[in-house]
């Protein structure tokens, strides 16, 4: 079985900063880290592998030094990884972003079938849930997203059943295989690497490919394939200072409702 995760490295969001100036992120003033989610999509895929055999392999998208996070996947139990690295895919939105992920991965199953694919639901950097999605519409493949709980995996049926989450509960859900799956982080619990695990990814070298290694489209890619883009990054403004209400019941009754009265005039203007 070959189940391929694909994995994005972020700023770690609990230490990172706006530039008051530009009102960007000051990628500088944190540290890079694995999405957290794409972490417990890989947890999830060595744990399949641990189960049924076969192999796990990764692949991301970004600058050189991304290959960091893949190093970070071998150390949790990943076999392989590639590494999609080229100036052409900067500025990519979800949208290109999903294809050129795509690319990559259509590039792997020239030489090997992929069974199953895993995304974390989300990257904590941009929240949109869209690559996963992106990728599985691309290749033609069910999608299964905010799952929660990997209930069965039957390979002579080539099925897999799921739980999905959902405001009220989870939904069950059954696809044939090959299928993307975008994970929840109640998936499961991450388990500490060995270390025979740390000392190979320590060692290991991704395979790398650029723009020259696809037949792109280049209209698809980068700034002229993304119809979105971040204009502005601002944090939210600071609250003011509540109304103290005084007087007595009724007094202070009328001067909520002036008060949500103003708010809603001033909401329809």
């Amino acid at each position: 079985m070959h189940i391929l995760v694909c994995v994005k490295q972020v700023p770690d969001t609990t230490e990172i900063k706006i530039d008051p100036k530009t009102n960007t992120l000051d990628r500088s003033s944190a540290p890079t880290i694995i999405n957290p989610y794409d972490a417990h999509a890989v947890e999830e895929a060595v744990k399949i592998k641990n189960k049924f055999g076969g192999k796990v392999s990764i692949i991301s998208m970004g600058p050189p030094q991304a290959e960091k996070v893949i190093k970070k996947c071998i150390e949790m139990g990943a076999d392989e990884g590639y590494l999609l690295s080229d100036r052409a895919f900067a500025g990519s939105d979800t949208l290109a972003t999903s294809y050129i992920l795509a690319m990559g991965i259509k590039k792997i199953i020239e030489k090997e079938t992929i069974d199953l694919l895993f995304c974390g639901k989300q990257a904590i950097d941009g929240d949109t849930a869209q690559v996963g999605p992106g990728i599985a519409s691309r290749l033609g493949i069910a999608q299964l997203t905010y799952v929660e709980k990997v209930k069965s995996l039957d390979l002579e049926s080539n099925t897999i059943i799921v739980h999905r989450k959902i405001d009220n509960g989870y939904e069950v859900v059954e696809s044939k295989l090959p299928c993307l799956i975008t994970v929840e982080k109640d998936i499961n619990d991450l388990s500490y690497s060995p270390l025979p695990s740390m000392i190979r990814a320590a060692r290991y070298k991704s395979t790398v490919w650029g723009i020259n290694d696809f037949k792109a489209d280049m209209s698809q890619l980068g700034l002229k394939g993304s119809p979105t883009s971040v204009r502005r990054i601002f944090p939210p403004a600071k609250r003011s200072g509540g109304k103290l209400l005084k007087g007595n019941v009724d007094e202070m009754v009328k001067q909520l409702t002036d008060s949500l009265k103003e708010g809603i005039v001033r909401w329809q203007l």
